[in-house]
């Protein structure tokens, strides 16, 4: 989980999103996207597809 969330992060930062702004674009609560990042949360595979569809990347990139 904690891999998986530093992935998420990098990807993020790298593309100039912020953390509430990718939140509100894969329908996600700002505070849980927190805690995805930090890898406090075990998601399920539908919010890591929102995720993905969300920084327009393929799943492949982040698991």
């Amino acid at each position: 989980m904690v891999a998986f969330g530093k992935r998420v992060r990098e990807v993020r930062k790298s593309k100039g999103i912020s953390q509430e702004k990718l939140a509100e674009m894969a329908g996600i609560d700002r505070s849980y996207m927190g805690n995805i990042e930090r890898g406090e949360k075990n998601i399920t595979l539908k919010k890591t597809y929102e995720i993905c569809d969300a920084l327009q990347i393929d799943i492949k990139i982040l698991i």
